[in-house]
């Protein structure tokens, strides 16, 4: 099966004639790595890119996620850094030489673990730093020399203003992603990263859309960069099926068990806008009897590992995520991605469900809209350049549930309970449904004072008169005039 960033490219009459990787020029060692994962015919994205970053040339390069920008630019990285690979232990002979941004953790962590794929039978050494996380082993590991660095722009800061991270030998900078780093403010971040490299480097940018402001950021480090465009800007996959519902939002929670049942869904994205919904919706999909779970920014960075690989194996059928929190994750054949909120920002309808219809597979997208998300879609629509198609919820009831109507005064006499000779029911009787326990009669009378008491103290009173009691004097401290008296 070949690998997630990479897709095996399907069997047809034409795919004999296509070049495989060894037509790049990729040493053996690469190419070794590329077949143990399966990978055959390169993805359009990686047949431009891979020739013109290997010739040193600046590249910006716009694909859909999911068509194999990771190896577009991992692989002639590490063709052109295999002259300086050594098998030295000394840290001095691994200095970083390959600096590549991602916007998020998970992202980030998805790509070492391909960049280390790639890598497995040369010399070359990479690691990955992301916040959420103890900072002690990833300090480790950059003491011990890497040529390859992946990281967030903050926690890459950290280790700058920690010392523990030297950059004045990076030869090629990457930024993935770049236009989701701009949603997430690392502007200035970025700024000051590219001010620590050096002058003399490569640049990468790439990104699923492109943007005017991403590209003014590449005016303002990019030396006259190859602009590599597979796909039309901003355009979302063709084999994906995209439908909308329109529905009041007290009734999306509903709808989203509803379709995950009728559709028989077993692995499901569902993108909500908001942390605390994104959590709410994955207790109510439990309630359900549906298998979720949900990863946001407030959850540990442990707690989101173990939830994102749960949902990977196929342990965990519904996964709910902000935008934020799923960026980067690849799944194999991914079915469905369901936006249970439109996003604010068009770009991110692209990012959403670049998610399924990965790997030439297909792929439904399915979002519900309330009335008041009308300008949103709009604004989606516009985005892509295609009107979405519509739908209906078939056999949905909008959620509601019968309850048993509540009984009436005259139901209640006629019952013969409690109510019915005006009396109210015992204040501690019983609530547990189907057990009732035998309360004495005793414990719910007042308080009456026993005789055989009244009599014992009336004896014991009776040699007694009050001139014979008398009261203990009070003490009284000697500073304050107490004391005996002279």
């Amino acid at each position: 099966m070949a690998h997630p960033d990479t897709p095996e490219a399907p069997a047809s009459s034409s795919a004999a004639s296509d070049p495989d990787f060894s037509h790049f020029g990729l040493d053996p060692t690469i190419l070794r790595a590329l077949v143990e994962q399966g990978y055959t015919v390169p993805t359009p994205i990686q047949s431009k890119a891979i020739p013109v970053v290997i010739a040193g040339r600046d590249v910006m390069g716009a694909a859909q996620t999911g068509t194999g920008k990771t190896a577009g630019f991992t692989l002639p990285i590490l063709q052109k850094l295999l002259p300086l690979a050594n098998s030295s232990t000394s840290p001095a002979r691994h200095p970083v030489r390959a600096l590549m941004l991602m916007p998020t953790r998970e992202l980030a962590d998805q790509v070492a673990d391909n960049v280390a794929r790639y890598a497995k039978y040369t010399n070359l050494k990479s690691t990955v730093v992301f916040g959420g996380v103890d900072m002690k082993p990833q300090t480790a590991a950059l003491r011990a020399g890497v040529e390859l660095l992946i990281a967030t722009p903050g926690r890459l800061l950290d280790h700058v203003e920690q010392k523990t991270l030297i950059l004045s030998q990076v030869q090629i900078l990457v930024l993935d992603e770049a236009d989701r780093m701009l949603d997430m403010g690392f502007l200035p971040d970025l700024q000051r990263i590219i001010n620590l490299l050096p002058k003399e480097r490569q640049n990468l940018l790439f990104s699923a859309t492109f943007s005017n402001d991403i590209k003014r950021l590449a005016q303002s480090f990019m030396r006259n960069p190859e602009i590599i465009e597979v796909a039309r800007r901003n355009a979302t996959a063709e084999l994906v099926q995209q439908i909308v519902y329109s529905l009041p939002s007290e009734q999306k929670r509903a709808a989203v068990a509803h379709l995950i049942r009728e559709l028989a869904l077993k692995q499901v994205l569902v993108f909500s806008n908001t942390k605390i919904g994104t959590g709410r919706l994955a207790r109510e999909l439990k309630k359900e009897g549906i298998n979720a779970d949900a990863i946001h920014g407030d959850k540990s960075q442990k707690d989101r590992m173990i939830a994102l690989e749960a949902f990977k194996q196929g342990e965990t059928d519904v996964l709910v995520a902000t935008d934020v929190a799923a960026r980067g994750l690849d799944i194999v054949e991914l079915p469905a991605v369901i936006n249970y909120d439109l996003p604010y920002a068009p770009e991110d309808y692209v990012h959403r469900i670049g998610r399924t219809g990965r790997a030439g597979a297909s792929g439904i997208a399915i979002s519900l809209m309330a009335p008041e998300e009308e300008r949103l879609l709009a604004e989606i629509e516009k985005l892509i350049k295609r009107p979405l198609e519509r739908g209906s919820l078939t056999g949905f009831d909008g959620g509601r549930r019968e309850r048993p109507p509540r009984p009436r005064d005259d139901d209640r006499q006629s019952s013969g309970g409690p109510q019915a000779a005006g009396q109210r029911a015992p204040r501690y009787a019983s609530r547990s449904r189907g057990h009732h326990e035998v309360v004495d009669d005793f414990f719910l009378r007042p308080y009456e004072p026993s005789e055989k008491v009244d009599a014992v103290v009336s004896e014991d009173a009776a040699p007694h008169d009050a001139a014979s009691i008398q009261k203990a004097p009070k003490r009284v401290a000697a500073l304050l005039g107490g004391g005996k008296k002279s």
